[in-house]
This record gives C-alpha cells, sequence and structure tokens, in this order.
C-alpha cells in the first residue's frame, strides 16, 4: 500500500508536467503561442506539482486516520450498563462490598485475606479468567453467556462501575506506564496504607531507581523525578513490570489481581518479590495468575484451573506431590516423562524429589 501510494505521489505530478509540456510544444510549433508563453506554463506546472503531493499525503493520511478514529470513538463511546433496580447493593453507604472471590464459571475460589494462586495451562484462558474477576467479561454475542465473578456475594457486573473499579483492581500480563515522572507513576488512588518507598521495596525495583537516578535531569539525581518515556520504552521488560506491580501494591484495592506479574524477570528477582509480595498484601485479598514454582511456593493457597474448571485445591508442595497435571504445567514435565519416572520404582521417586526441590 506504501509503495503504490508512494508510486502515486511521483507519477501524477510527472504526468501532469509531461503533458502540459507536450501539448504547449504542439501549440508554439503552430504558432498560436510564443516560447515565452511556453515557459511561463512550465514553470506554472512546476509550482503546482508541489501542493498537489501535499493533497496526496492528505489523502494518504485520511485513509489511514479515517478507520483508527472510528475504533478510537467506539472505545470512548462504549457505556457500563446501570445496575437494574434489583441489583444487588453496594453495601451500606456506598461502601465497597468485602467478602470471597468466586468465579462460577471456573468455579475459582478466592478467600477473603488470602494470597491464591491460579495455576492455568492455557495461557488464553488465565487471560480471559483475570478480566472475569475484575469485572470486565467480554461481551461475545455468538458466545454463550458467562456468568460474572461474586465478591462477597454480590455480582461485579451489577455493581456502579465506581465501586467495583475500588475493589478489584486487575493488573495484564502488559501493563501499561504513561510518560511522567516516577512519582506521577505512583500518584494513583490508594488506600494510604502503602507508601511509595514501601511499594518499590516490596517490588525489589532498588536496581530500577538507580538507574533512573543514573538518568535524571536533576542535580541532586532523585530518582522520583526522572521521567519515564511513554509505555516505558527507556526501561527493560522486567523494570516495567516491577514498576506496574509497585503502581498496584500502592493502589492498595481491597482485591488485587496480578497476571503472570513476573513472566518478565530473573528468578533472582522473583524469589525476593515472591517473598515480599505476601507481606505487603498481609489481610488483604490477592489473587495471581501464575506457573512459576517461586511464586506458587509463597502463596498461601494454589488452585489448578484444567479443562476450564477448578481441578485441585491445596499448596504448592502439596499439589506437586500428588497431582501430575498439575506438576506438567508447573515442571513442564510431559506425561512420557512422568510415566518412565513411576516406572523406575525408587529411583523415580528420587527424581521426584529432585523436581520438588527445584520448584
Amino acid at each position: 500500500m506504501w509503495a503504490l501510494i508512494s508510486a502515486v505521489q511521483v507519477l501524477l505530478p510527472g504526468l501532469l508536467l509531461v503533458g502540459v509540456v507536450w501539448y504547449g510544444v504542439h501549440l508554439a510549433q503552430l504558432g498560436r503561442i510564443t516560447v515565452g508563453e511556453l515557459v511561463t506554463v512550465y514553470s506554472a506546472v512546476m509550482l503546482l506539482a508541489y501542493p498537489l503531493r501535499h493533497f496526496e499525503e492528505i489523502a494518504m493520511a485520511y485513509s489511514f486516520s479515517r478507520p483508527s478514529a472510528q475504533r478510537a470513538a467506539r472505545v470512548l463511546g462504549l457505556r457500563r450498563e446501570d445496575a437494574g433496580a434489583d441489583a444487588v447493593p453496594a453495601g451500606p453507604g456506598g461502601e465497597v462490598p468485602r467478602g470471597d472471590l468466586y468465579d462460577p464459571a471456573t468455579g475459582l475460589l478466592a478467600p477473603e485475606g488470602v494470597l491464591t494462586a491460579v495455576v492455568c495451562g492455557d495461557p488464553d484462558l488465565a487471560g480471559r479468567l483475570a478480566e472475569r474477576l475484575g469485572g470486565h467479561a467480554p461481551r461475545d454475542e455468538d458466545a454463550a453467556p458467562v456468568p460474572s465473578a461474586l465478591l462477597g456475594g454480590a455480582a461485579l457486573d451489577e455493581l456502579p462501575l465506581a465501586v467495583v473499579r475500588a475493589a478489584v483492581l486487575v493488573q495484564d500480563k502488559d501493563p501499561v506506564l504513561l510518560s511522567g515522572t516516577l512519582a506521577e507513576l505512583l500518584d494513583v488512588p490508594s488506600s494510604g496504607r502503602v507508601a511509595g518507598t514501601e511499594a518499590l521495596t516490596a517490588a525489589y525495583c532498588g536496581d530500577v531507581l538507580e538507574a533512573l537516578a543514573q538518568a535524571s535531569a536533576e542535580p541532586d539525581g532523585d530518582p522520583m523525578r526522572t521521567r519515564i518515556t511513554e509505555r516505558g520504552r527507556s526501561l527493560s521488560g522486567g523494570q516495567r513490570q516491577r514498576l506496574a506491580l509497585a503502581r498496584s501494591l500502592v493502589a492498595d484495592p481491597p482485591v488485587l489481581v496480578l497476571d503472570e506479574p513476573t513472566s518478565a524477570v530473573d528468578a533472582h528477582t522473583e524469589s525476593r518479590i515472591a517473598a515480599r509480595l505476601r507481606a505487603s498484601r498481609a489481610g488483604r485479598t490477592t489473587v495471581v495468575l501464575t506457573s512459576s514454582p517461586l511464586l506458587l511456593d509463597g502463596a498461601e493457597r494454589v488452585v489448578l484451573i484444567d479443562g476450564g474448571a477448578a481441578a485441585a485445591v491445596g499448596t504448592h508442595q502439596e499439589l506437586l506431590r500428588r497431582d501430575p497435571r498439575y506438576r506438567a504445567v508447573v515442571t513442564r514435565e510431559t506425561e512420557a516423562e512422568q510415566d518412565a519416572r513411576e516406572a523406575s520404582g525408587p529411583r523415580g521417586t528420587g527424581e521426584r524429589n529432585e523436581i520438588e526441590e527445584k520448584a
């Protein structure tokens, strides 16, 4: 498409110039115009070629911008349906509902105040589950209706949008960092229970602060006043993930859903984040969708989602010992390897213990 438009930009002014010059020479040969008039016409055509090329660029920009503008208008025009007259009330005085978080579609239960890890073999299923837990159930007219997640017995899609946003925060796989200073990034609506420095420590952002201090334009090298580029392009993937996690911890919502929050960090950093995350979220409901053994080992409760439903519940070590489906997802052990290990008898038991120690 771009090659065609570029060719047209050169071809049309060239055809106009060739056509006018050819016709002008023909008229000059007949004596109907002088050579000076021909030169004047040629100069006029050369002047017209520049605005003509700009006109083509405008047409090109319009052809690309119009669909984008339509998509943006469609997104901005989305409105959540108001709760009906028989909807569950938000609570006394419009308070945020409290209680267990439950997903009827999979049977997942996240008890209140507990750090629950969820293991899904299908990343797409994990993403859809995170959306439902945040009240973002997709509306597909062709698909069967999916029941809304329940918080304290209240359906999230029947609550006012402001109440849902105050109750549940979802951090997806690819969190967005807007341009601005680090202080502005952490300046989000929050309970005030977790300070910015505490959240940065819990997310193990020490090296990120050092990098921002070195890049700071301030004389004192204050990392909090260092500007972060759009979408955090000046940072690595792991640094962006940790800053996004710190932002979520500062918000301190009653329910926090994290979808693969440490997929881009190394194991050394991940182990420290796992240890600090549980302490930072003490007394709050936290759901972590991950297959990382380090995060799973730090969770109070682990749920395996298999075949679109909750298939097993326990701690990380319990599920490793008793559930081959869980072991296959977490340790990447194939079914053939499992059969071979079990057939090897005592030796297989030793290998399994080795796998558990590594996990």
